[in-house]
């Protein structure tokens, strides 16, 4: 019970501090976001967050990698890897696509695998994200996502990029 607790724990403060960050960061963002990404279509990103199954009390500490090519101003095609150490101790790999709303709102979608304990299974991605670009091409961005698999799970976070 006191692992389950310290985790909760460590959950609660993540959330906290990717919502402090949103608010904090928001005021300083600059409205560039098109533009860079004219000049920049790459962008790379690393995640520290939380994966919490959906039915389950098993919960992990996320960290992951984003790569994004800009095909249009709407569309950007790229590749998610994410572990989540601890009690879920997974792996998942995602193809993406990632939708841009409106400014610097974002959906992103993809299948991708799952791997846990020696076993694959198929997975699917549906998440949102707001990027918060600066004018040098640093990018800061709160993430949730929703992830079917063999086990659901909502994956969360804050992602610290560089477009390029």
């Amino acid at each position: 019970m006191g692992m389950i607790m310290s985790q909760v724990k460590f959950t609660y403060m993540l959330m906290n501090f990717a919502v402090n960050a949103l608010l904090s960061v928001g005021v300083f963002a600059e409205d560039q976001h098109q533009a860079i990404h004219h000049s920049a279509p790459h962008h790379l990103s690393l995640l520290i967050g939380g994966t919490d199954l959906v039915d389950g009390d098993h919960s992990a500490v996320t960290l992951g990698l984003d790569y994004e090519y800009r095909v249009s101003e709407f569309l950007g095609l790229g590749f998610v890897v994410e572990q989540a150490f601890g009690d879920i101790n997974s792996t998942t790999l995602l193809t993406v696509a990632d939708l841009h709303l409106w400014h610097g709102l974002i959906a992103q979608v993809g299948p991708g695998v799952e791997f846990v304990d020696g076993n694959s299974h198929a997975a699917l991605r549906l998440g949102m994200l707001y990027e918060f670009e600066f004018e040098s091409g640093f990018t800061l961005s709160p993430q949730l996502h929703y992830d079917f698999s063999h086990e659901d799970a909502l994956v969360f976070g804050i992602a610290l990029g560089r477009a390029f």
